[in-house]
């Protein structure tokens, strides 16, 4: 896409005539303040929650007695929530309430993290994992929905994008510091569950209620099939890392393929779909798709998983793992916070390729530092690699808002997001699969892997580069290439 046209974005939105102003106007709406407070507070703890275990994964394991054939699953479990619920909980936010979607969302995050905290065996960890997932999903997609809502004007929602984005890097960070810092995992489970119902109890005052004007019945088949594809798919993406060609892993694909089918003939024959799959012809909305899953595939799924390794081949603490973690998340979060300055000379679409670019060069400057028994020589990457999730992490959410009609921001955001922890869960289990199959030894493994992700972010700033919109092809809120 080529630069921000801020006069084309204007001009195109289509307020809700039930629930916002009648005409569009230059300031952010009242509470946008407390809005932007809530939704970037509520998306930091969801991220926490979600990254918390990396740096805890061999004493949850032990504590709850998981075999190594299971441990995937302790990671896997919040993204297999979050994948299946991300444009499900979008599309109900733009029909039922932003703001009931996403109170609905923090209280049963709270509730079931604290459950989480109290587990004993791992599959009700991990059932409290992906419970965990699919409030986490309520609240992201209904946030920037929320945000479009609060700031109408171009201007207004490329800072607010930008701070959000800039607290899913910030969750990010400090959830493994947390974790670590804390006695135990339960225990910053615990606090992860007060904080999030501490935003709960705010939210109900603060946050104005916004939805889609398009009327008509919410598409439930559509949310359905479409929920249960994805459950199987990333299943048999979780379980194919201890052999891809077993029955199991076979029947959840081709269930997979089977309800996606189902999926696109209940959306082209629904007055109201839950997704509009002329949206597959834009460019705009397939680079934010293709933005979020090759993020998730390379990037989060890599990095989930690399804490591990940092602990059992370089021996270091949880803790001094968190810190190491937190030079790559914590430079994401201060570049994402900063990006807003690129607005109107880079767009989004080369944020994104500049990203994978550095990505891959930060992950490609690792290979053998984990083999050879040096975190130092790890410095180098961790700095490219944080200011290329950086410079990801700004430009995903406002790509994701603006490659869709305004009315339908939170289906954006979810599609966006959904393709992001497919990513993920493929990444984890592939990042798993590669190390442990190495008869070489963990380091070798590593390497291997590092250089796999590396492959994948070079596609990926391929692909985001090629998706380009036609001059004068913009539509009602998308980007507009110059």
């Amino acid at each position: 896409m080529a630069e921000f046209n801020e006069r084309t974005l204007a001009a195109a939105e289509a307020p809700d005539t039930r629930h916002e102003p009648t005409a569009p106007h230059p300031g952010p709406a009242p509470r946008a303040g407390a809005t932007l407070a809530l939704t970037s507070a509520a998306t930091a703890v969801s991220l926490m929650t979600y990254t918390a275990p990396v740096v805890t994964l061999r004493d949850t394991a032990a504590d709850l007695h998981t075999p190594l054939s299971a441990q995937a699953w302790l990671i896997n479990g919040t993204p297999l929530g979050l994948a299946a619920l991300l444009l499900v909980a979008g599309s109900l936010a733009d029909d039922f309430g932003r703001r009931r979607i996403f109170l609905l969302g923090t209280l049963t995050l709270g509730i079931t993290t604290a459950l989480g905290a109290f587990t004993d065996s791992t599959w009700l960890f991990t059932l409290a994992r992906i419970a965990q997932g699919a409030a986490s999903a309520a609240i992201l997609a209904s946030s920037l929905g929320l945000l479009v809502h609060a700031y109408p004007s171009p201007r207004g929602r490329l800072h607010a994008t930008g701070v959000w984005g800039a607290f899913v890097s910030g969750g990010i960070a400090v959830g493994p510091l947390l974790a670590a810092a804390l006695p135990d995992w339960r225990a910053a489970y615990a606090v992860l569950a007060a904080a999030t119902l501490l935003v709960a109890a705010l939210a109900p005052r603060a946050l104005t209620e916004s939805r889609s004007p398009r009327g008509g019945r919410p598409d439930i088949p559509g949310a359905l099939t479409f929920g249960l594809a994805l459950v199987c798919l990333v299943a048999a993406l979780t379980l194919g890392r201890d052999g891809w060609l077993r029955t199991e892993v076979g029947l959840l694909f081709l269930a997979a393929v089977v309800l996606l089918a189902v999926f696109v003939l209940v959306e082209r024959r629904t007055a109201t779909p839950m997704i509009d799959l002329g949206l597959l012809r834009r460019p705009a909305f397939l680079a934010s798709s293709a933005g979020g899953l090759f993020t998730g595939f390379a990037v989060i799924g890599l990095f989930s998983f690399l804490p591990v390794l940092f602990q059992q081949v370089l021996g270091l603490t949880p803790l001094d793992t968190a810190w190491l973690f937190l030079l790559w998340s914590g430079l994401s979060f201060t570049v994402a916070l900063q990006a807003k300055r690129l607005a109107g000379r880079v767009p989004p679409r080369l944020q994104l390729a500049a990203g994978f670019a550095l990505h891959a060069a930060g992950v490609l400057t690792m290979l053998g530092a984990i083999d050879s028994g040096s975190w130092q020589r790890l410095l180098p990457g961790l700095i490219l690699g944080g200011i290329g999730s950086g410079l990801l992490n700004a430009a995903l959410p406002l790509l994701s808002v603006e490659s869709v009609p305004a009315a339908r921001a939170a289906m954006g955001s979810g599609a966006q997001q959904t393709f992001r922890y497919i990513g993920s869960c493929a990444g984890v289990a592939l990042t798993i699969a590669i190390v442990t199959s190495s008869g070489s030894g963990p380091g070798h493994g590593a390497n291997m892997a590092l250089a796999v992700s590396a492959g994948l972010a070079g596609v990926a700033a391929l692909a985001v580069l090629g998706l380009r919109e036609r001059q004068g092809g913009g539509r009602a809120g998308l980007l507009t290439e110059g």
